[in-house]
């Protein structure tokens, strides 16, 4: 896939998510309820959310922003303070993010 000059302003987060024993269905409930929330953001170009097939308490995030304010309007939202950050964020045992652009 080529990319263009606008695409390499793009920014790439990925996050990994290990949740707290017994709590893999009400994060992944919660987590199908926030993405189409994030995905219809006009900042937002790719939002996916996968879980671990072998080890469903893994789950890990792939997501491609306009640039580095769109990702920070992200974390502004609603649906990103209410359900990641208080009701989500509680139930993990350990999150990892990372940033990437395309080179």
């Amino acid at each position: 896939m080529a990319t263009t000059d606008t695409a390499n302003q793009h920014l790439i987060v990925t996050a990994f998510w290990e949740v707290n024993s017994g709590e893999e269905r009400a994060v992944a409930a919660l987590l199908k309820d926030f993405l189409p929330q994030a995905q219809r953001e006009p900042g937002v170009k790719e939002f996916q959310i996968h879980q671990n097939m072998a080890k469903p308490r893994e789950f890990f995030f792939y997501e491609v922003f306009a640039g580095e304010a769109a990702f920070a309007e992200h974390q502004q939202t609603d649906h990103f303070k209410n359900i990641i950050l208080g009701q989500a964020i509680p139930k993990l045992a350990k999150r990892e993010r990372s940033q990437f652009r395309f080179i």
